[in-house]
């Protein structure tokens, strides 16, 4: 599925990819410099190197000539290396060669017309040649050959990084977009949620409706549901404000106080709520344990069928919520406690409850298991362990 970006984000993955592939283009472009004089050095090095060997060759070959009482072949000379030559005497006028550009003789080796040019005056005017003088022609033709390739390897290897990089940026901001998507989401839900229940006290509460028994109770109904929220919304996010010092609790108390408020609800949708609590005792602060055991049963109710059940067992330090409801798919089961997740949006809800449920169960070492089967029910159990040190 595409990602749909924000102005911002786009912004943002511009800002990078401009940064990214700037500083690639600069270093890319650094080594492709430092490559190519390199290279290139080393061509004229090898060149050059020949060339000397070459010129002292013939310097060589003219020396022994004049030892030996021999003439020198300028055919024989020329066939034998791979560069033009020419052999001037000491006027510096040319004796013999195929070397016809205009030479300066201060230098020994000079670039003229993209070619080196090397002279050499071992000879020492034996035969009458002074200077021997050697021409490249291939120097250019190599440097423009090694200038393409490394163009081209450039271009190509900026390409891959400018796919590596677009990919790279696309992957560094999912996560932010998934966050942002399930923050709005979020908030699109959550004004869902608020606005059943706001509805429907200002309907009970509109002109010609009468405060019978039963609008009496929709609305009371209707603000402890408000009031859950907004505890569920005080305890996810504004943690810190919460003063309540964890202590020594008859937990089977305050959750006999919690089933009585939930019956009422359980009523509206036929579903029967069965209990088996024993005495238990539970070092938490009491809003902790009112926020974990009224996300389980909400859900237990939220997401059971019409003439379901949901039974609560809390004995030998096990608090047991079952329910006949719709069940969790195999799939969905690891992420159900990460925060804004759904694993539908039918019964509404908005992606909090189960990770409120197992940020407490964190911060106070119980141990959660799990156990649903699709269209038969779910089963939480949470193995309670009394201390005060596993907050």
């Amino acid at each position: 599925m595409a990602i749909v970006l924000t102005r911002s984000e786009k912004s943002a993955l511009v800002r990078f990819l401009s940064l990214y592939l700037g500083s690639s283009f600069i270093l890319l472009s650094l080594s492709a410099w430092l490559f190519f004089r390199m290279e290139s050095n080393l061509y004229y090095d090898l060149i050059t190197s020949n060339m000397k060997s070459v010129a002292s060759k013939i310097s060589s070959t003219i020396i022994y000539a004049q030892m030996t009482n021999q003439k020198i072949s300028p055919e024989r000379i020329k066939k034998n290396i791979d560069f033009d030559f020419a052999l001037y005497n000491l006027d510096q006028k040319k004796i013999v060669g195929n070397i016809k550009v205009k030479i300066d003789f201060s230098k020994k080796i000079q670039k003229i017309d993209n070619s080196y040019i090397l002279i050499d005056d071992s000879a020492l005017g034996h035969l009458g040649v002074n200077y021997v003088v050697i021409k490249e022609n291939i120097l250019h033709k190599k440097v423009i050959k090694l200038e393409k390739k490394i163009l081209i390897s450039f271009f190509l290897i900026f390409i891959l990084i400018s796919i590596i990089g677009y990919y790279l940026a696309k992957m560094f901001i999912k996560p932010i977009t998934n966050e942002r998507i399930k923050l709005n989401n979020f908030i699109k839900d959550t004004t869902h949620e608020l606005n059943t229940p706001i509805t429907a006290i200002l309907m009970c509460t509109s002109k010609g409706s009468s405060l019978n028994e039963k609008n009496l109770q929709r609305i009371n109904l209707s603000a402890k549901r408000i009031s859950e929220i907004y505890k569920d919304l005080i305890f996810l996010f504004l943690e810190d404000k919460r003063k309540e010092e964890p202590k020594d609790q008859r937990i089977d108390e305050i959750l006999n106080e919690q089933i009585e408020y939930f019956k009422t609800l359980a009523a509206k949708k036929k579903i029967h709520i069965t209990t088996n609590i024993e005495p238990t005792n539970l070092f938490i602060d009491k809003e902790s344990f009112i926020r974990l055991t009224n996300n389980l049963i909400s859900n237990a109710i939220k997401y059971n069928k019409i003439n379901g059940s949901v039974e609560v067992i809390l004995k030998n330090n096990q608090l047991i919520v079952k329910d006949t409801g719709v069940g969790i798919n195999r799939k969905n089961k690891k992420d159900i406690f990460k925060r804004f997740y759904r694993a539908n949006s039918v019964q509404g809800g908005f992606g909090i409850g189960l990770n409120i449920v197992y940020t407490i169960c964190k911060q106070y070492n119980i141990k959660v298991d799990v156990e649903s089967k699709l269209k038969i029910g779910t089963t939480f159990t949470l193995t309670l362990k009394y201390t005060k040190n596993s907050h």
